[in-house]
């Protein structure tokens, strides 16, 4: 990845500028939903990693950040060759949750995709939610969120839903975690749902994906607010959620 730039902008927002590769588009040219994921989970990644509370860090300590839900909106999507800047910010904190904003910009410095992300803080050693610590807290500084329609985290699922071929998880699918990456059920829901076109998406996690974890994906298609919705719904074999995603 090429980069100009990175680091905090006034001290505050973290962002880095790259360019929009070959491997990352899709048969337009243009970048896919997946790779925007990728791009926006990297930066938060590069962001605490340079804030020296990384990976390193929260193993040393025994916690981590699990991501519950996205929310992205796409106006454009960028085309390969394309420079963009890939920006991000917290904006609040409450108990064991944290909500935090990503944007992507193109060369005019025109925001055309951003989203809203909630995270929860964990005890890896419980295997559940914790405080947040104060330590944690003073790494950041909260903005103001973006100007967005904020939707709930929950997600409607149709009552209709066709059961599609199930989903075995490889090694390819996988994070640091040992667990399925966030933007992976995305792309693979993608793929199963054979839509082309998305302005928005949303997803929520319920439970983890590990290897040899065998996903039954349910697709199901409605209409809200005159929009085609196109909702895919992964489950284990004893119908316990592992996510639920939503294309528009």
């Amino acid at each position: 990845m090429s980069v100009l730039s990175t680091g905090r902008e006034d001290g505050i927002m973290y962002t880095y500028q790259a360019r929009v590769r070959f491997s990352e588009t899709d048969q337009n040219g243009q970048l896919t939903p997946g790779a925007i994921l990728d791009y926006f989970q990297d930066t938060t990644s590069f962001e605490a990693e340079d804030s020296g509370i990384g990976i390193s860090y929260l193993e040393e300590n025994h916690c981590g950040w699990l991501l519950s839900g996205w929310q992205v909106q796409i106006e454009r999507y960028p085309v390969m060759g394309e420079w963009i800047k890939v920006g991000t910010f917290p904006y609040d904190f409450k108990n064991f949750y944290g909500m935090r904003n990503f944007f992507l910009e193109d060369a005019s410095g025109k925001v055309i995709a951003k989203a809203n992300t909630i995270w929860t803080f964990m005890d890896r050693d419980k295997g559940s939610p914790a405080r947040i610590t104060e330590e944690i807290l003073s790494f950041y500084t909260l903005c103001q969120k973006l100007e967005m329609e904020y939707e709930p985290r929950k997600i409607d699922i149709p009552e209709q839903m066709t059961r599609k071929e199930p989903v075995e998880i490889k090694a390819h699918h996988l994070d640091t975690n040992g667990h399925m990456n966030n933007a992976q059920y995305v792309k693979v829901a993608q793929e199963i749902a054979e839509i082309k076109k998305i302005e928005s998406l949303r997803a929520d996690y319920r439970k983890s994906a590990l290897p040899g974890d065998s996903m039954i994906p349910y697709v199901g298609i409605s209409s809200i607010n005159e929009k085609t919705t196109h909702t895919v719904c992964f489950k284990d074999s004893c119908g316990t959620i592992y996510a639920i995603v939503e294309f528009r």
